[in-house]
């Protein structure tokens, strides 16, 4: 075995067992015990070795950390050489977790610092990123999951990390556990006050905004763990997974054929966050998000009135007592359903009718459920975030210039509403009914249809009153909110494929699109969940109600935005959008593309809407 001299200006190898350095006469053995065998690498505080214990029997290995700044100046060394022995002390209160490395020793020998501690033998996720490939999901959950509490022990001894990143966590090849290492970097928290400007340290490409400036926080942890996990999922640097100039995250679109469940899309947003008031405040709150119970982190930090931004003619009826369904955690439980595709090939006829041939698919969503009282209660669905190409192309049949050209969105995880608001929910909140088709057999609180004669305006209300009375703020989606929802990660026409049949939505069925064929026309909607779901578990996208949203209306996408949000004017009198088209229209009109514009003044019997909420 070789001796690794550890001579800043040598760096000789020289054979086993010496104890001088054959080029430079500098001691090989430090303290008489620990031998460094080869160098592991290099960065700004000094040189790590891999060495051996000469005084234990098996001769186990350890890292020796050798103290070589590479700063000028009085100051900055002093600066530097307090670091490393705050690391050390560090070293010696958090080795006592297993899963950070154990401070072995610390002493000086010829004029220079070392820092001997535990040596862990494995992998760190850089190379096993450039080895294995990019992480699935599972895999950052399992991560997350595991480091974690890590971090918590770390926290509550009032450390701050400040360089968590790949290299930094090795997976112990013993029993696979992720061991987080190079506390350099580290720092204590001041008290409660982190806020303190301090020294500017960490690897660029992981630390949280205000970190950049000085002001690391518990957060910052948190932020660069966040960071690190959309690195191994994407195998994309995070500097180049942030558009600058958009401000916005865009790892969906460097994701290689990963899928990421609502969840964990939510769960990373918020550990990177670039204002800290809108990210994880701590593990536990990451903890409970990750939770085997599927708690959900989607909360504010109290109930609140969401004031409206327009001006309406009416105003709620009467006054409700507010449920506090914010105000502590609301539970996202898991829902089952069928969805359905159609296939091309008229092979089949029923009677004298032909029919397309359907195949059927099993389905897993997850979903709150809002108790508006008088049992009427509405669900809202988990809608992962992702990437669509949004609008039609140029070879869709029956496709309009406004729905051009198509553009790249990226879309953040949101709850949109199962079904269209239905009268029953539209009663509970404003204490009336506007709509036409209504089911006399059935007392109001019963009804499944839709609520129509709506306006964008009266949806907007309704937005604001259950806000107020829930705790948490309601809005109408985003056009391309809605689309992606609607498509259900499907470029086709419609969510089911190509084309569309009668027994699948309630559209105006004497006319067919695509090879499908002529069906019934029933002339009035239909409940909202008489017919399949799609993909995301999302009920009556086609036909039955147009639904309205909240954009601005636009005659293309020239210059629309890349981020899902809302393409909006600033003045309310402009056209609206409606989306999906209703029991009205031909089935030309209900495509997932198609885009309709309306006063945002204007009722119709054929115009309904659902309600979004961001996390």
């Amino acid at each position: 075995m070789i001796s690794q001299c550890l001579n800043p200006n040598c760096l000789h190898v020289n054979l086993e067992n010496t104890e001088l350095c054959e080029k430079c006469n500098s001691q090989l053995v430090l303290v008489d015990r620990y031998r460094a065998i080869s160098l592991l690498g290099q960065g700004g505080f000094g040189r790590t070795f891999l060495a051996i214990d000469e005084l234990k029997p098996s001769k186990p290995r350890c890292v020796v950390k050798q103290f070589l700044p590479e700063v000028k100046g009085k100051k900055a060394l002093k600066k530097a050489a307090e670091l490393f022995e705050r690391e050390a002390m560090r070293l010696e209160e958090l080795g006592k977790h297993k899963q950070i490395p154990e401070l072995l020793a610390f002493f000086n020998q010829e004029d220079r610092q070392y820092l001997i501690q535990e040596f862990i033998d494995g992998n760190d996720l850089a190379k096993e990123l450039a080895i294995s490939g990019v992480f699935n999901q599972q895999q950052i959950k399992e991560l997350l999951e595991d480091l974690l509490g890590v971090l918590k022990f770390v926290h509550e001894n009032n450390v701050i990390h400040r360089d968590i990143k790949p290299e930094n966590i090795i997976r112990r090849k013993k029993d696979g556990k992720l061991v987080l290492v190079d506390f350099g970097a580290a720092k204590e928290a001041v008290g409660a006050d982190t806020s303190v400007v301090g020294t500017i340290i960490g690897s660029v490409a992981y630390i949280a905004p205000e970190q950049a400036v000085g002001k690391a926080k518990f957060a910052s942890d948190l932020y660069s763990l966040g960071a690190t996990c959309l690195h191994l999922l994407t195998n994309v640097e995070p500097t180049e997974l942030f558009d600058t100039n958009e401000g916005e995250w865009m790892w969906r679109n460097y994701l290689q054929n990963n899928e990421i469940d609502y969840e964990l899309s939510h769960v990373l947003d918020k550990l990177v966050e670039g204002a800290t008031k809108r990210r994880f405040q701590s593990v536990e709150e990451v903890l409970q998000s990750l939770s085997a119970e599927n708690t959900s982190a989607l909360q504010t930090s109290s109930p609140k009135t969401v004031k409206s931004n327009y001006k309406h003619q009416k105003s709620h009826p009467k006054k409700r007592q507010k449920i506090n369904q914010n105000g502590h955690k609301l539970k996202l439980k898991v829902v089952e359903y069928d969805f359905v595709t159609i296939s091309d090939d008229p092979c089949l006829i029923v009677g004298k009718k032909f029919s397309l041939p359907t195949r059927r698919h099993s389905g897993k969503a997850k979903y709150i459920t809002l108790d508006l009282g008088n049992d009427v209660t509405l669900d809202l669905i988990g809608i992962p975030g992702g990437k669509f190409l949004m609008g039609s192309p140029e070879s869709e049949s029956e496709r309009e210039p406004e729905e051009a050209p198509q553009h790249l969105v990226s879309i953040r995880p949101f709850l949109l509403s199962k079904y269209p608001i239905t009268q029953a929910q539209w009663q509970a909140i404003m204490g009336e009914n506007p709509a036409r088709f209504v089911n006399k057999d059935l007392p109001i609180a019963q009804s499944k249809k839709p609520v129509e004669r709506v306006s964008w305006f009266d949806c907007c209300l309704f937005c604001d009153q259950l806000s107020a009375l829930i705790g948490r703020e309601f809005r109408l989606p985003t056009e391309a909110e809605w689309e992606y929802a609607c498509r259900g990660k499907t470029q086709t026409p419609f969510h089911f494929g190509s084309t569309i049949s009668t027994e699948l939505a309630n559209y105006n069925g004497e006319d067919a699109y695509g090879s499908g064929f002529v069906g019934e026309n029933r002339h009035q909607t239909t409940d909202v969940d008489s017919f399949s779901a799609n993909k995301f578990g999302l009920y009556d996208l086609h036909g039955n109600v147009a639904e309205w949203c909240a954009d601005t209306w636009h005659d293309n996408y020239q210059n629309a935005p890349s981020d899902g949000s809302a393409w909006t004017s600033n003045n309310p009198k402009d056209d609206r959008v409606l989306r999906g088209g209703s029991w009205l229209h031909f089935p030309g009109s209900c495509r997932s593309a198609q885009r309709f514009q309306s006063s945002p003044k204007n009722k119709s019997d054929a115009f309904g809407f659902r309600i979004a909420s961001s996390v």
